[in-house]
């Protein structure tokens, strides 16, 4: 299994003085839009942001051997023995290539290694199951404003076509209302 990367990694600068390497990456999410940063350490402190930084190299390999020298047990799951000799019956991936490189091999993998990776996620993350983004649902009025909409316009273009222009002129105007209300 090849975990090198196909593509060239672009160094990243710093979002407020363009500076090189980052250390802080900090998202914001505000009116339900989400923003991400990458400070310097000097423009982090200017915006009093405080944190631990993440090294770019950051994989989850480091942390798996934190909690191993740390003397947290880690329950073995299902196709292993907890030596490190479990492997995912699907792609060969073991507990112990798993640890050094941070990364799963397969989806399948999950199921070959919960016992190990749950404890892993929940002191990781402080949870096990990913919640991820909420999207809203689609205004249904947007939907019929844009059915009125294109109505309109056939029959302006159609009132156009009739060189009544009087009642393009007022068709006009509905279409002008409409867009101006819905913004």
């Amino acid at each position: 299994m090849d975990t090198t990367s196909s593509h060239r990694e672009i160094p990243m600068k710093c979002d407020e003085c363009g500076g090189e390497n980052p250390v802080i990456h900090l998202t914001e999410v505000e009116d339900n839009e989400t923003r991400t940063l990458h400070l310097c350490a000097e423009c982090a402190e200017a915006r009093g942001v405080h944190g631990t930084p993440v090294p770019e190299n950051f994989l989850l390999a480091g942390v798996l051997a934190q909690i191993e020298g740390s003397g947290t047990k880690v329950n073995p799951g299902p196709g292993s023995e907890g030596s490190g000799s479990g492997r995912c019956d699907f792609c060969g991936l073991t507990i112990r290539g798993f640890k050094e490189s941070g990364r799963l091999g397969c989806p399948h993998c999950w199921s070959t290694f919960e016992g190990q990776l749950r404890p892993l996620l929940h002191r990781v993350q402080g949870a096990v199951q990913h919640v991820g983004k909420v999207y809203l649902p689609p205004d249904p009025s947007a939907s019929e404003r844009e059915k009125r909409l294109e109505g309109l316009r056939r029959k302006l273009d159609r009132a156009v076509d009739l060189e009544d222009f009087e009642r393009a002129a007022e068709l006009r105007d509905q279409i002008r209302s409409i867009r101006k209300a819905a913004t």
